[in-house]
Protein backbone atom coordinates (compact mmCIF):
# COMPACT_ATOMS: atom_id res chain seq x y z
CA UNK A 1 0.00 0.00 0.00
CA UNK A 2 1.44 3.28 -0.86
CA UNK A 3 1.86 6.31 1.13
CA UNK A 4 -1.53 7.88 -0.11
CA UNK A 5 -3.65 5.09 0.88
CA UNK A 6 -2.00 4.78 4.09
CA UNK A 7 -2.96 8.03 5.38
CA UNK A 8 -6.36 7.64 3.59
CA UNK A 9 -6.50 4.53 5.92
CA UNK A 10 -5.42 6.23 8.98
CA UNK A 11 -7.59 9.12 8.80
CA UNK A 12 -10.84 6.74 8.34
CA UNK A 13 -9.63 5.08 11.59
CA UNK A 14 -9.49 8.55 13.50
CA UNK A 15 -13.40 9.33 12.35
CA UNK A 16 -14.54 5.97 13.00
CA UNK A 17 -12.70 5.87 16.14
CA UNK A 18 -14.12 8.88 17.29
CA UNK A 19 -17.86 7.87 16.21
CA UNK A 20 -18.85 5.60 19.00
CA UNK A 21 -18.01 8.52 21.82
CA UNK A 22 -20.47 10.86 19.47
CA UNK A 23 -22.98 7.77 19.34
CA UNK A 24 -23.05 7.73 22.68
CA UNK A 25 -23.86 11.57 23.20
CA UNK A 26 -26.71 11.16 20.77
CA UNK A 27 -28.14 8.03 22.15
CA UNK A 28 -28.71 9.91 24.95
CA UNK A 29 -31.98 11.49 24.11
CA UNK A 30 -33.11 9.75 20.77
CA UNK A 31 -33.88 5.79 20.84
CA UNK A 32 -31.42 3.63 18.45
CA UNK A 33 -33.34 2.89 15.83
CA UNK A 34 -34.55 6.70 15.08
CA UNK A 35 -31.11 7.55 15.35
CA UNK A 36 -30.07 5.51 12.55
CA UNK A 37 -32.79 6.07 10.37
CA UNK A 38 -31.73 9.99 10.63
CA UNK A 39 -28.74 9.10 10.28
CA UNK A 40 -28.47 7.96 6.36
CA UNK A 41 -31.70 10.37 5.83
CA UNK A 42 -29.59 12.97 6.54
CA UNK A 43 -26.96 11.41 4.10
CA UNK A 44 -29.03 10.90 1.25
CA UNK A 45 -31.44 13.58 1.10
CA UNK A 46 -31.26 16.04 -0.57
CA UNK A 47 -27.95 14.71 -1.91
CA UNK A 48 -29.95 11.86 -4.11
CA UNK A 49 -31.73 14.85 -5.96
CA UNK A 50 -28.29 16.09 -7.20
CA UNK A 51 -26.38 12.49 -8.10
CA UNK A 52 -26.67 10.19 -10.68
CA UNK A 53 -27.47 6.43 -9.81
CA UNK A 54 -23.54 4.60 -9.53
CA UNK A 55 -22.37 2.30 -12.44
CA UNK A 56 -23.33 -0.61 -10.44
CA UNK A 57 -25.91 -2.99 -10.58
CA UNK A 58 -28.85 -2.19 -8.08
CA UNK A 59 -27.91 -5.02 -6.26
CA UNK A 60 -24.91 -3.93 -4.93
CA UNK A 61 -26.39 -0.30 -3.54
CA UNK A 62 -29.75 -2.33 -1.95
CA UNK A 63 -26.87 -5.07 -0.30
CA UNK A 64 -24.57 -2.62 1.29
CA UNK A 65 -27.81 -0.42 2.20
CA UNK A 66 -29.48 -3.34 3.91
CA UNK A 67 -26.35 -5.07 5.40
CA UNK A 68 -24.43 -1.69 6.75
CA UNK A 69 -27.32 0.41 6.46
CA UNK A 70 -30.35 -1.40 8.16
CA UNK A 71 -28.40 -4.69 9.97
CA UNK A 72 -25.08 -3.47 10.93
CA UNK A 73 -25.89 -0.10 12.52
CA UNK A 74 -29.32 -0.87 13.86
CA UNK A 75 -27.35 -3.92 15.99
CA UNK A 76 -24.68 -1.53 16.87
CA UNK A 77 -26.73 1.24 18.13
CA UNK A 78 -29.43 -1.15 19.80
CA UNK A 79 -26.14 -2.57 22.10
CA UNK A 80 -24.76 0.94 22.62
CA UNK A 81 -28.13 2.38 24.28
CA UNK A 82 -27.17 0.29 27.15
CA UNK A 83 -25.83 -2.61 26.84
CA UNK A 84 -22.32 -1.90 26.22
CA UNK A 85 -19.66 1.12 26.68
CA UNK A 86 -18.11 3.08 23.46
CA UNK A 87 -14.75 1.99 23.80
CA UNK A 88 -15.60 -2.05 24.48
CA UNK A 89 -17.98 -1.65 21.25
CA UNK A 90 -15.21 0.07 18.98
CA UNK A 91 -13.11 -2.58 20.21
CA UNK A 92 -15.45 -5.77 19.45
CA UNK A 93 -17.06 -4.28 15.84
CA UNK A 94 -13.45 -5.12 14.63
CA UNK A 95 -14.08 -8.65 14.52
CA UNK A 96 -14.83 -7.15 11.16
CA UNK A 97 -11.30 -7.99 10.03
CA UNK A 98 -11.41 -11.50 10.86
CA UNK A 99 -15.04 -12.22 9.45
CA UNK A 100 -13.70 -10.10 6.04
CA UNK A 101 -10.49 -11.96 5.54
CA UNK A 102 -12.14 -15.15 6.08
CA UNK A 103 -15.50 -14.43 3.70
CA UNK A 104 -12.63 -13.25 1.36
CA UNK A 105 -10.39 -16.38 1.58
CA UNK A 106 -13.43 -18.27 0.77
CA UNK A 107 -14.94 -16.08 -2.36
CA UNK A 108 -12.44 -14.39 -3.68
CA UNK A 109 -9.62 -16.72 -3.41
CA UNK A 110 -7.23 -14.01 -1.87
CA UNK A 111 -3.84 -15.30 -0.03
CA UNK A 112 -1.96 -14.02 2.49
CA UNK A 113 1.71 -13.45 2.18
CA UNK A 114 4.14 -14.71 4.82
CA UNK A 115 4.75 -11.28 6.50
CA UNK A 116 0.66 -10.32 6.12
CA UNK A 117 0.28 -13.69 8.10
CA UNK A 118 2.66 -13.00 10.60
CA UNK A 119 1.81 -9.65 11.29
CA UNK A 120 -1.82 -10.26 11.48
CA UNK A 121 -1.22 -13.04 14.26
CA UNK A 122 0.67 -10.26 16.04
CA UNK A 123 -2.42 -7.99 15.55
CA UNK A 124 -4.89 -10.55 16.54
CA UNK A 125 -2.84 -11.43 19.63
CA UNK A 126 -3.10 -7.94 20.84
CA UNK A 127 -6.75 -8.32 20.02
CA UNK A 128 -7.51 -11.08 21.79
CA UNK A 129 -6.13 -9.14 24.75
CA UNK A 130 -9.29 -6.99 24.96
CA UNK A 131 -11.26 -10.04 25.72
CA UNK A 132 -9.75 -11.31 29.07
CA UNK A 133 -12.27 -9.16 31.19
CA UNK A 134 -14.97 -6.40 29.83
CA UNK A 135 -15.03 -5.14 33.02
CA UNK A 136 -18.65 -4.66 33.39
CA UNK A 137 -19.25 -2.72 30.67
CA UNK A 138 -21.31 -4.67 28.62
CA UNK A 139 -24.00 -7.32 29.20
CA UNK A 140 -23.92 -10.80 26.81
CA UNK A 141 -26.46 -9.45 24.56
CA UNK A 142 -24.36 -6.34 24.05
CA UNK A 143 -21.35 -8.55 23.22
CA UNK A 144 -23.61 -10.78 20.85
CA UNK A 145 -25.22 -7.53 19.20
CA UNK A 146 -22.03 -6.14 18.14
CA UNK A 147 -20.59 -9.52 16.72
CA UNK A 148 -23.69 -9.97 14.68
CA UNK A 149 -23.00 -6.50 13.66
CA UNK A 150 -19.16 -7.30 12.64
CA UNK A 151 -20.34 -9.63 10.77
CA UNK A 152 -22.63 -7.70 8.27
CA UNK A 153 -20.21 -4.81 8.22
CA UNK A 154 -17.67 -7.81 6.90
CA UNK A 155 -20.62 -9.05 4.38
CA UNK A 156 -21.06 -5.26 3.22
CA UNK A 157 -17.09 -5.19 2.55
CA UNK A 158 -17.14 -7.84 0.43
CA UNK A 159 -20.38 -5.92 -1.94
CA UNK A 160 -18.27 -2.86 -1.91
CA UNK A 161 -15.07 -4.69 -2.96
CA UNK A 162 -17.25 -5.38 -5.97
CA UNK A 163 -18.44 -2.07 -7.47
CA UNK A 164 -16.08 -1.26 -10.01
CA UNK A 165 -15.96 1.92 -12.25
CA UNK A 166 -18.24 3.51 -10.29
CA UNK A 167 -17.92 7.29 -8.64
CA UNK A 168 -18.01 6.22 -4.56
CA UNK A 169 -19.18 9.57 -3.05
CA UNK A 170 -22.39 8.62 -5.31
CA UNK A 171 -22.56 5.48 -4.42
CA UNK A 172 -22.56 5.85 -0.62
CA UNK A 173 -25.29 8.76 -1.01
CA UNK A 174 -27.55 6.04 -3.02
CA UNK A 175 -27.40 3.10 -0.25
CA UNK A 176 -27.93 5.70 2.35
CA UNK A 177 -31.79 5.79 0.56
CA UNK A 178 -32.05 2.54 1.31
CA UNK A 179 -32.18 2.74 5.31
CA UNK A 180 -34.74 5.17 6.50
CA UNK A 181 -37.68 3.91 5.38
CA UNK A 182 -37.76 0.46 6.87
CA UNK A 183 -36.00 1.94 10.04
CA UNK A 184 -38.31 4.32 10.89
CA UNK A 185 -41.60 1.99 10.44
CA UNK A 186 -39.12 -0.38 13.27
CA UNK A 187 -38.62 2.55 15.44
CA UNK A 188 -42.44 3.52 15.07
CA UNK A 189 -43.52 0.25 16.22
CA UNK A 190 -41.03 -0.06 18.94
CA UNK A 191 -39.52 2.60 20.15
CA UNK A 192 -41.98 5.57 19.94
CA UNK A 193 -45.55 6.48 18.45
CA UNK A 194 -44.53 10.47 18.67
CA UNK A 195 -41.71 10.23 16.83
CA UNK A 196 -41.90 14.32 15.57
CA UNK A 197 -42.47 15.19 19.23
CA UNK A 198 -39.23 13.84 20.31
CA UNK A 199 -37.73 15.33 17.28
CA UNK A 200 -39.17 19.05 18.10
CA UNK A 201 -37.52 18.32 21.90
CA UNK A 202 -34.00 17.29 20.79
CA UNK A 203 -31.23 19.17 21.81
CA UNK A 204 -28.24 20.55 19.59
CA UNK A 205 -26.07 17.83 21.07
CA UNK A 206 -27.97 15.29 19.34
CA UNK A 207 -28.12 17.15 16.38
CA UNK A 208 -24.74 17.55 16.12
CA UNK A 209 -24.06 13.93 16.81
CA UNK A 210 -26.08 13.43 13.73
CA UNK A 211 -24.36 15.71 11.40
CA UNK A 212 -20.95 14.10 12.62
CA UNK A 213 -22.13 10.43 11.85
CA UNK A 214 -24.09 11.18 9.07
CA UNK A 215 -21.59 13.50 6.62
CA UNK A 216 -18.42 12.18 8.20
CA UNK A 217 -18.48 8.76 9.46
CA UNK A 218 -20.97 7.58 7.25
CA UNK A 219 -20.52 9.69 3.61
CA UNK A 220 -16.75 10.61 4.06
CA UNK A 221 -14.87 7.01 5.64
CA UNK A 222 -17.49 4.72 3.95
CA UNK A 223 -16.39 6.37 0.37
CA UNK A 224 -12.67 6.09 1.54
CA UNK A 225 -12.87 2.49 3.07
CA UNK A 226 -15.05 1.38 -0.31
CA UNK A 227 -12.10 2.91 -2.30
CA UNK A 228 -9.30 1.12 -0.13
CA UNK A 229 -10.74 -2.02 -0.91
CA UNK A 230 -11.70 -1.60 -4.63
CA UNK A 231 -7.73 -0.69 -4.94
CA UNK A 232 -5.71 -2.94 -2.53
CA UNK A 233 -6.04 -6.62 -1.27
CA UNK A 234 -8.75 -6.74 1.41
CA UNK A 235 -6.01 -8.76 4.00
CA UNK A 236 -3.86 -5.24 3.33
CA UNK A 237 -6.87 -3.08 4.36
CA UNK A 238 -9.00 -4.63 7.12
CA UNK A 239 -5.86 -4.68 9.24
CA UNK A 240 -6.07 -0.85 9.57
CA UNK A 241 -9.44 -1.11 11.63
CA UNK A 242 -7.61 -2.80 14.38
CA UNK A 243 -6.34 0.66 14.84
CA UNK A 244 -10.25 1.99 15.65
CA UNK A 245 -10.39 0.75 19.56
CA UNK A 246 -7.23 2.20 20.18
CA UNK A 247 -8.76 5.63 18.95
CA UNK A 248 -12.02 4.58 20.04
CA UNK A 249 -10.98 3.65 23.82
CA UNK A 250 -8.86 6.66 24.27
CA UNK A 251 -11.19 9.09 22.82
CA UNK A 252 -14.25 7.87 25.11
CA UNK A 253 -11.93 8.05 28.41
CA UNK A 254 -11.14 11.53 27.63
CA UNK A 255 -14.73 12.65 26.11
CA UNK A 256 -16.90 9.96 28.69
CA UNK A 257 -14.46 9.29 30.98
CA UNK A 258 -14.32 5.14 30.43
CA UNK A 259 -11.08 3.35 32.37
CA UNK A 260 -8.79 1.81 30.41
CA UNK A 261 -7.32 -1.48 32.21
CA UNK A 262 -4.04 -3.19 31.37
CA UNK A 263 -5.06 -5.58 29.38
CA UNK A 264 -5.82 -2.47 26.93
CA UNK A 265 -2.88 -1.06 26.84
CA UNK A 266 -0.76 -3.72 26.40
CA UNK A 267 -3.30 -5.11 23.74
CA UNK A 268 -2.87 -1.74 22.05
CA UNK A 269 0.65 -2.43 21.67
CA UNK A 270 0.84 -5.45 20.15
CA UNK A 271 -2.10 -4.61 17.78
CA UNK A 272 0.40 -1.48 16.29
CA UNK A 273 3.04 -3.60 15.78
CA UNK A 274 1.30 -5.95 13.80
CA UNK A 275 0.21 -3.76 11.73
CA UNK A 276 3.77 -2.25 11.24
CA UNK A 277 4.93 -5.80 10.19
CA UNK A 278 1.88 -5.72 7.61
CA UNK A 279 2.25 -2.36 6.08
CA UNK A 280 5.88 -1.15 6.41
CA UNK A 281 7.21 -2.80 3.76
CA UNK A 282 10.65 -1.58 2.37
CA UNK A 283 9.25 -0.02 -0.36
CA UNK A 284 7.05 2.41 1.78
CA UNK A 285 9.94 2.54 4.66
CA UNK A 286 12.18 3.83 1.44
CA UNK A 287 9.52 6.30 0.14
CA UNK A 288 8.74 7.67 3.65
CA UNK A 289 12.11 8.58 4.28
CA UNK A 290 12.75 10.35 0.45
CA UNK A 291 9.66 12.53 1.34
CA UNK A 292 11.04 13.14 4.58
CA UNK A 293 14.44 13.98 3.31
CA UNK A 294 12.83 15.94 0.81
CA UNK A 295 10.93 18.34 3.30
CA UNK A 296 13.67 18.54 5.11
CA UNK A 297 15.49 19.91 2.19
CA UNK A 298 12.65 22.42 1.33
CA UNK A 299 12.81 24.00 4.64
Amino acid sequence: MDVKSSLAALLVVFIWGLNFSVIKFGLEELPPIMFSGLRFLIVAVPAVFFVPFPRTSVWNVLGVGVFLGVLKFSFLFVAMRQDISAGLASLLLQAQVVFTILLSLLFFREKLTARQLVGAVIALAGFSFFFQDTGGNATSLGLLLVLSAALFWAISNLIMKRVANSNLLHFMVWASLVPPLPLFLVSYFFETKQPLALLMATTAQSWGALVYVSYISTLLAFSLWAWLLRHHQTAVVTPFALLIPIVGMLGSSILLGERLTQFEVFGGMLVLLGLAVLLLTPAVIVKLSRRIAHSRAEL
